[in-house]
């Protein structure tokens, strides 16, 4: 009797470590998956469209896609009770790209783990905060700075003159500049009213 007794115990053992390693359903792990996956397609159709822009006509022709596409995807994929948007430490488009104190506190916390040997690709943050408006729930995706990056956002020595020109003509204020590969360029920003 004893053995059988053992035995029932480490069965019933097993099955509650196992039960307990189960995720569990909740609005804020259904917030991060639908968070990660709008971010990784917003990349993914951004990067695609600047590739195939940079590759078909040039750098200077590119510069629409940052300008005129990604924030129209911003806007497609925000909505009443979400925003979705691009954000950085050193924007381009000051009116657009400015960090709030919690986005630009996750960049550097994203630039200290950079730094620190993680590949940027890797990083992200999310939480649920409260705000004046209400509660919300945030999440971070970092956009790391590729090669292609570096025609518009690396060094002077990175930059064409003629698309220099271009980016002091359509942004006097330009910070966006001076990255190497690797770096973290900024970040997808997904703010969700939590419910």
């Amino acid at each position: 009797m004893r053995k059988y007794t053992l035995a029932s115990l480490l069965l019933l053992a097993s099955y509650s470590i196992a039960y307990a390693d189960m995720p569990v359903s909740s609005p804020e792990q259904n917030m991060l998956g639908d968070a990660k996956k709008l971010s990784a397609e917003f990349v993914q159709k951004l990067g695609g469209t600047l590739k195939q822009q940079l590759e078909s006509s040039g750098t200077e022709s590119a510069l629409s896609v940052c300008k005129d596409v990604a924030p129209a995807m911003s806007a497609q994929y925000s909505n009443d009770k979400r925003i979705v948007k691009r954000v950085s430490l050193k924007p381009r488009n000051n009116t657009i790209g400015v960090a709030d104190e919690w986005e630009a506190n996750q960049l550097k916390q994203f630039d200290m783990a950079v730094a620190s040997g993680k590949p940027a690709a890797e990083i992200e943050a999310h939480a649920v905060t409260d705000e004046k408006d209400g509660r919300w729930f945030r999440y971070m995706k970092a956009i790391p700075t590729q090669a292609m990056c570096l025609q518009c956002h690396g060094g002077t020595d990175n930059i064409q003159p003629t698309v220099q020109a271009l980016l002091k003509q359509l942004y006097p204020n330009d910070l966006a500049v001076g990255y190497k590969v690797g770096e973290i360029r900024g970040a997808i920003s997904v703010k969700e009213k939590f419910e």
